[in-house]
């Protein structure tokens, strides 16, 4: 069964919407004619994001709550029956060390439960409903560094190449139904995602980061159900080209 998403149309809900990645790609899909609902934890910044894009809906969500998530689902569902469409981009990315003593746990559980839980769970709250639409799609955004480590954020690499892990079986087990299953692994895209981000010069800049992923869903250009721009790919393929380089080049030589 041929799944393309449509580039309009659609009734999609973003995860970290208000910010970032998830907001940038919010306002594109909603200038291109679909209604978009952004959720987070911020309210603030969703409201301002809302408020912007006179149409666009907005609903505050708490991943850690695992029975917060699963009302949010039927909530968003019951207020958005159209819903078709869902892009799990919400996520956290800190630095870590490893070797400190006493290590702190607080960010491996944070991270854990934003950028794997949090997903996983909603999910399995809205995927009955999506399963029941003509034609639906689920986005999991990964991260390059699921594929080669960032060495200094220890967690979010492994939530981010468990996400990977578990989309492929995602996609796998709705093979044949009608709801595409789509990963978007971005490369370092300059936003506030951790600090110096957005001022790093390696960094792509955030318009042409969504720019490129647009054009590669309205192309169908989307091998192995992967949105891989063109800056992402020396990660995603480091394990079949120089992974030392691209290693060393990451965290800096040993």
């Amino acid at each position: 069964m041929e799944k393309i998403m449509n580039i309009t149309g659609n009734t999609i809900l973003i995860t970290g919407g208000g910010t970032g990645i998830g907001r940038a790609l919010a306002e594109a899909l909603h200038a291109r004619g679909n209604q978009i609902i952004i959720a987070g934890r911020r309210e603030s910044v969703l409201r301002d994001t809302a408020a912007a894009n006179p149409g666009m809906a907005w609903a505050t969500l708490d991943v850690e709550d695992p029975a917060a998530v699963a009302a949010f689902g039927a909530r968003i569902v019951k207020d958005h029956p159209g819903l078709n469409a869902v892009i799990l981009n919400a996520g956290i990315m800190k630095a870590e060390d490893l070797t400190a003593e006493p290590f702190d746990l607080a960010t491996v559980d944070a991270t854990i439960t934003t950028n794997l839980l949090g997903p996983i769970r909603l999910t399995a709250s809205l995927l009955p409903h999506l399963r029941a639409q003509p034609k639906a799609t689920v986005i999991t955004v990964t991260s390059g560094l699921a594929f080669i480590p960032l060495a200094a954020t220890p967690t979010y690499n492994a939530t981010k190449a468990a996400m990977h892990s578990w989309t492929q079986s995602l996609r796998h087990q709705l093979r044949d139904t009608a709801v595409e299953v789509l990963e978007l692994a971005p490369p370092a895209v300059a936003t506030d995602l951790m600090p110096g981000h957005a001022e790093n010069p390696n960094s792509m800049p955030l318009a042409d980061y969504t720019t490129e992923v647009l054009d590669l869903i309205e192309r169908g250009d989307t091998p192995r159900g992967e949105i891989l721009v063109e800056r992402v790919k020396q990660l995603r393929f480091a394990e079949t080209g120089d992974y030392e380089a691209t290693f060393q080049r990451l965290n800096g030589s040993h």
